[in-house]
């Protein structure tokens, strides 16, 4: 079964490639990351960098798509042949969300989802907080992964170090 993990990845960062490695030791099949857009809010051109940019730095991983979607992640989801949602949390408000959205979910459209919570050692990290640390002059490079570290992160039934 494939699972689809949908966000804007505003930017992607390493705690999110972590919920995508640990998803394919679940998920044998493959994730399917969903860069989503709201057509009446942002631009095509934006989502479209973020898609190119996920699709360089999992290149050589077939076990991950990346997609660009518009509209319900459910409908997405099925769209792309995806079985159940893949989502992480880092906390219990995000906890508490994360239920009431896989509830919906379930209800609306008879799609589970996997919650995945966050390592501790990553539970700061969030696209705000990169995008904040980036706009007043810090680097953020430490936050955010490499090609190299999707490949070593993704190796087929390794589990993430």
């Amino acid at each position: 079964m494939k699972a689809f993990f949908a966000g804007s990845f505003n930017p992607f960062t390493i705690g999110h490639l972590d919920i995508v490695a640990r998803g394919l030791n679940i998920c044998r099949e493959g994730v399917i990351i969903g860069v989503g857009f709201n057509e009446h809010k942002s631009d095509h051109s934006a989502t479209d960098k973020i898609v190119e940019h996920l699709k360089s730095i999992f290149d050589g991983i077939p076990q991950v798509e990346v997609v660009a979607y518009s509209g319900l992640t459910v409908d997405a989801a099925r769209r792309a042949g995806a079985g159940v949602l893949l989502r992480g949390f880092r906390n219990a408000i995000d906890a508490e969300y994360e239920r009431n959205l896989a509830d919906a979910n379930r209800m609306v459209a008879g799609i589970d989802t996997i919650l995945l919570p966050c390592r501790p050692e990553l539970s700061p990290v969030s696209s705000s907080m990169v995008r904040e640390l980036h706009h007043n002059g810090h680097d953020v490079s430490r936050y955010l992964p490499s090609h190299a570290a999707c490949l070593d992160a993704c190796t087929p039934f390794a589990f993430p170090k």
